[in-house]
């Protein structure tokens, strides 16, 4: 079967979405948005994995041929923000040490 990944980046994507949300919001409220580039790196991890789910949903919902060529653009689209949010949480953690 070949969309046999999408149902996972779809549910992973979609998890991380949230996180995102909570971390953007957490810097607006703690007023740490103004001094970092945090929040603009977590904005793109927000599109990064908005787009992953978006796709991973077409994969779903689409044919074999179509939905694995989405498939394929929603892993690459996933990967990208782990590692933006990867690299976020070591900014994050820097900006606190020091």
């Amino acid at each position: 079967m070949n969309n046999e990944r999408s149902p996972h980046i779809l549910n992973a994507s979609s998890n991380l979405l949230g996180i995102c949300f909570v971390v953007l919001t957490s810097l607006k409220f703690l007023d740490l948005a103004a001094r970092s580039v945090i929040d603009e790196l977590v904005a793109i991890a927000i599109v990064f994995f908005m787009a992953s789910c978006i796709l991973s949903f077409l994969s779903i919902r689409g044919s074999i041929k179509v939905g694995s060529r989405y498939e394929r653009v929603a892993d690459v689209m996933f990967i990208g923000g782990l590692i933006i949010l990867f690299a976020t949480a070591l900014l994050f953690l820097f900006d606190f040490i020091n």
